[in-house]
């Protein structure tokens, strides 16, 4: 089985499917839609079996395209929407969306947030209670400075599944111990990382070995069961953000990175995730 546990998806069809900004910041808006169909046509052409959708930071807070993307095509998407952390009412939200619409966790950028640490913030704390009795599963956006809020998170909720997205955005031109934090949180077994973004890290063509090293760390660290893999947006979005295409992106895993064995292939690519969505085989 294939897993991609990192795409996103987006409509524009105001006010159906609002388009606006989340982050503190964010500029950035689409000027055509990266449809769920878009990306279905991507996995067949690719032999991909589930994706997990991420909501866009450029899609409000309101996941509603994920979660009705989720329902038309159940056997394919699992979906991550966005909540807001300072929001009052984000323990409610967080209710709403995976109750009412379907969804099997969130997304939390504290990368966005560099004055504040916002996931710990006291007003949080009703939140972080709801999704650990909720059960779901959390990835983060984060760099390396915001490691101990993650680490303060894993050691409250043991049983609540924490995810590192882009592997913590290691810096090939930092000192190697910058990145220690990020390694440093595998010592939470509910801790994983994703094997992502690759490209954007690297400063070499394909197969960007001056990242490797990293890759190594986390894998070292992380092991088979806690390593997930992601891409990120749907059929031709991809090279336009700047992304590897999906059948690179599948390269880069399957034969670009030697010191993985088959098996390992075989666990990142979805054994994992397969487990940790309790996704069934198609």
């Amino acid at each position: 089985m294939i897993v991609d546990t990192h795409v996103h998806i987006w409509e524009i069809d105001p006010p159906r499917y609002p388009i606006g900004p989340t982050a503190p910041g964010w500029t950035t808006l689409p000027t055509e839609r990266g449809t769920a169909e878009e990306l279905l046509a991507d996995m067949d052409a690719n032999g991909v079996d589930w994706a997990v959708l991420v909501q866009t930071s450029w899609s409000t807070w309101d996941n509603g395209y994920i979660a009705d993307s989720v329902a038309r095509y159940p056997d394919r998407f699992v979906g991550h929407g966005l909540l807001d952390p300072l929001a009052a009412d984000n323990a409610s939200l967080a209710r709403y969306w995976v109750r009412e619409r379907g969804l099997a966790g969130f997304r939390f950028h504290p990368m966005y947030y560099p004055d504040e640490k916002v996931l710990l913030r006291p007003q949080n704390a009703a939140l972080w209670e709801e999704l650990a009795a909720l059960d779901v599963v959390i990835q983060f956006h984060t760099r390396a400075r915001d490691a101990d809020q993650i680490a303060a998170i894993a050691a409250a909720y043991p049983h609540l599944r924490l995810i590192i997205d882009h592997m913590g955005y290691p810096d090939v031109t930092a000192p190697p111990e910058a990145f220690d934090p990020i390694v440093e949180l595998a010592r939470f077994d509910n801790v994983l990382f994703k094997l992502s973004d690759v490209k954007g890290r690297s400063q070499q063509p394909f197969p960007f070995t001056d990242v490797h090293p990293f890759i190594r760390r986390l894998w070292d660290a992380f092991g088979a069961g806690r390593t997930i893999w992601g891409t990120g947006y749907p059929g031709a979005h991809r090279e336009k953000h700047g992304w590897l295409s999906l059948a690179d992106e599948l390269r880069l895993i399957r034969e670009g990175l030697p010191f993985l064995t088959a098996a390992d292939v075989d666990a990142i690519l979805g054994g994992t995730a397969a487990k940790l969505w309790q996704l069934p085989s198609r």
